[in-house]
This record gives C-alpha cells, structure tokens and sequence, in this order.
C-alpha cells in the first residue's frame, strides 16, 4: 500500500505541474492577446519600400478593420484558395471561411498602398496548440500585382518577430498538400518544418490532405515575459495567392 500511496502522490504532483505550466502559457497567451499594437516596437517593418512597392504595414485586431476591407479580404482568399478547398475533403463554404475571417481572436497584419487601399494581408492567432504557446498563420493572401516581390516573405518575417517579442514558441500553419505554392514558400524559402503534431505523422497509415508546419522561435533564457490554433484539423493557411509569388 505504501507504494501505490507514492505513485498516487507522484501522479498528483506531475499532473499538478502540468497544470501550472499550462496556466502559465495561457497567461502569455492572453497577454499577446491584449496588446494594443504587437508591431509598437518594430516601427522600421511598418514600411516595405522596395521592388517598385511603397506600402505601410499595420498588424490590427479584426474589429479595428473596416467592413470594406475584411470584404476584400474574403473575396481575395475565396479567389485565391476555392479550387484548392474544393479539391480537398474539406470543401468550400462562404460562411465558414467569412466566420473564421471575423472570429473575435483574429488579428491581422494588412499591408496598404499610401492611398489606403489593401494589397496584402495575413490573418494569424495568439493560442494554445496543446501544450505550447504558438501564433499560428491562419491566412497570407497577396493581390497579383505585388507577388513576387519579396512582400509575402517580409510579412511572415513580421510574424517571426511578433511570435519572439510575445514569447510565442512556434509559428505555426497548415498548408495543402496539393498547394504547391504554398509548400515551396514555406519549406524551402522559410524552411518552415513538418510539425509534430501533423497529423499524417500521428497517423502514417493514413491519408490526409494537409500538413502542419511550424517553426520554432529562439526565445531568450527565462525571463519575465514581456507580455505575461485554431484546430489542427481545420486551420488552413493558404497561400496559393501569394506563396510562391512572395
């Protein structure tokens, strides 16, 4: 009896421990989440001004957008990404792209010509994905007449510096198989890697029709945090748009 008491002890305390190292990564979570502006201290990225392109960046939360530009913002990733969707086991749905687009969690970093008008946007996330803090690409989209031109590159290189400012552990994305754009983009030009929670890892008898990317942020040594996924079967960041034009 004595030994099962200290196994049962050993259980309680571990489970104890899991809990309030889950408590705390909420709480980094929930802090990024409050932040007025996460790109305040990255005021040299606010501008891309290269390769014939002069546009502002501004990293917002969704019900700071206008209902003009989240229209644009649904009828550039319906134009970009339908085919691929319905060409998956997923399928298509305005609603339920129009209702992740507008989710309460969404934030966005929306690149703008110098009269106001939107060129390019990313629609990411602060969120738990099991057991690590991670902010997670839920959309990189780029109008066609500034791909190619390094702007899709420089705004997931804005999400790496957000992600490391927040003491986020990953960068995280899921991307179609058949998506070739977005698998170049992502693993040779960001050398973005399989996840360990992709699913066709879990299960490699199965077949799935996306991956799970992600990649990590070297964050400092243990420090005070500077402030403190969407489902892994459903979140898709989809890039046909803009990936390999980037």
């Amino acid at each position: 009896m004595g030994r099962k008491s200290a196994k049962g002890k050993e259980k309680k305390l571990k489970r104890k421990e899991e809990n309030a190292k889950l408590a705390i990564s909420q709480a980094v979570v929930d802090a990024a989440n409050k932040l007025d502006d996460p790109m305040e201290s990255l005021a040299p990225f606010k501008k891309f001004d290269r390769n014939g392109l002069n546009l502002t960046i501004a990293c917002v939360k969704v019900g700071e957008l206008d209902k003009d530009t989240l229209d644009w913002a649904f009828n550039l990733t319906k134009g970009n990404m339908q085919d691929l969707y319905e060409a998956s086991s997923w399928g298509w749905k305005d609603r339920d792209k129009k209702e992740e687009l507008t989710d309460d969690r969404a934030w966005y970093l929306v690149a703008r010509e110098l009269d106001g008008l939107p060129v390019a946007f990313v629609h990411m996330r602060f969120d738990m994905d099991f057991d690590d803090e991670v902010l997670y690409c839920y959309e990189i989209q780029l109008n066609k007449e500034v791909r190619r031109k390094g702007l899709g590159k420089f705004l997931m290189q804005i999400m790496s510096l957000i992600a490391h400012k927040t003491q986020m552990k990953k960068v995280m994305c899921t991307v179609f198989k058949n998506n070739t754009a977005a698998n170049e983009f992502f693993k040779k030009v960001l050398k973005y890697e399989i996840d360990e929670t992709d699913q066709g890892a879990v299960y490699p008898l199965e077949d799935f029709d996306y991956e799970i990317l992600s990649k990590t942020i070297a964050l400092p040594k243990k420090t005070t945090s500077c402030c403190a996924k969407k489902s892994t079967t459903t979140t898709n960041c989809t890039v046909n748009g803009a990936a390999s034009q980037a």
